[in-house]
C-alpha cells in the first residue's frame, strides 16, 4: 500500500446501537489510515445508542486521545443528524465516512482517493456494486432515486450509499443542511451540485451485515424522509 495517498483525512461513523461491530470498523480503518496519511483523526457519532457502543469507542479514544473522538447525540436523532454532526465536527481537508455496520471494506478508500487526484473531483460518491439488503430495503432505494429524479431533477446511481470522500471546502461552501432524515444524503449531494462542485461516482463492494439491525425500512423513518423532501422542495425552489 503506498505511503502518503493523501496530506490529511479525517474519517467519521454514524453509530447507533454497533456494540458488536464498532471496534473492528474503527480499528480496521486506523490501520489503514496509518498506512496512507501522515495526519489523520476519527470521530464516532454515537447517535444515542443504548447499548455498550459508546463504552467502546471510549476504550479505543482512551488509546488514540489525540485521534479518536466522539459525539454523541441523547436521545437518538437518526442518520440524517448523525451525517450532519459528522460533516460539521471534521477538521482536515480531506473528509471520508462510511457506516459503522461493517457492510463497507474501509481499504478501498484508496480507489475513492485515487479517483478524486485523477478526476480532480470534490466528491467522490460510491454506489454499491451488488447491494447486500434485503429486498425492502433494495426497493425503496430504487425509489429513492426516481424520488430524487422527479423532485429535485438529480439522478444518482445511489444516493445513500454511505461510503463518501469529500473536501471540506464543500461542506464550508454549501448552505448548512436543513434536512435530518433519509433524504440529508441528497439534500447534501444537491447542494454541492448547486455549488458546482464536481461529483464522480465509483463503485464499491457491498457486504451483509454480520451483527446489528437496520432502521432504513421503518415506517417512521421513512414518512420522516417524505415529509422532509417536500420542505426540501419548497426551499430549493
Amino acid at each position: 500500500m503506498a505511503k502518503h495517498l493523501i496530506s490529511e483525512l479525517s474519517v467519521f461513523f454514524p453509530a447507533y446501537n454497533e456494540e458488536n461491530n464498532i471496534r473492528d470498523t474503527v480499528l480496521k480503518a486506523i490501520a489503514v489510515l496509518e498506512e496512507i496519511t501522515p495526519r489523520w483523526e476519527i470521530i464516532v457519532v454515537n447517535d444515542g445508542s443504548t447499548d455498550k457502543t459508546e463504552k467502546i469507542v471510549e476504550k479505543i479514544i482512551a488509546k488514540y486521545p489525540q485521534q479518536v473522538k466522539m459525539v454523541t447525540h441523547d436521545p437518538n436523532r437518526g442518520y440524517g443528524a448523525a451525517l450532519k454532526s459528522g460533516l460539521y465536527n471534521c477538521r482536515l481537508k480531506w473528509i471520508a465516512f462510511t457506516d459503522a455496520d461493517g457492510q463497507f471494506d474501509f481499504k478501498e478508500i484508496n480507489h475513492f482517493i485515487d479517483t478524486a487526484k485523477r478526476e480532480k473531483a470534490d466528491l467522490v460518491i460510491g454506489y454499491r456494486l451488488k447491494r447486500e439488503d434485503p429486498f425492502l430495503r433494495i426497493a425503496i432505494a430504487y425509489l429513492l432515486k426516481l424520488w430524487n429524479f422527479v423532485f429535485y431533477q438529480a439522478w444518482f446511481k445511489d444516493a445513500d450509499c454511505g461510503f463518501k470522500l469529500v473536501k471540506k471546502e464543500v461542506i464550508d461552501t454549501i448552505p448548512k443542511l436543513q434536512t435530518e432524515s433519509a433524504i440529508t444524503e441528497t439534500e447534501f449531494l444537491i447542494r454541492a451540485k448547486e455549488q458546482g462542485f464536481k461529483i464522480v461516482e465509483i463503485g464499491v463492494c457491498h457486504y451483509p451485515r454480520g451483527e446489528g439491525k437496520q432502521t432504513g425500512s421503518n415506517p417512521k423513518v421513512i414518512w420522516k424522509a417524505v415529509r422532509e423532501s417536500f420542505r426540501l422542495w419548497k426551499a430549493l425552489h
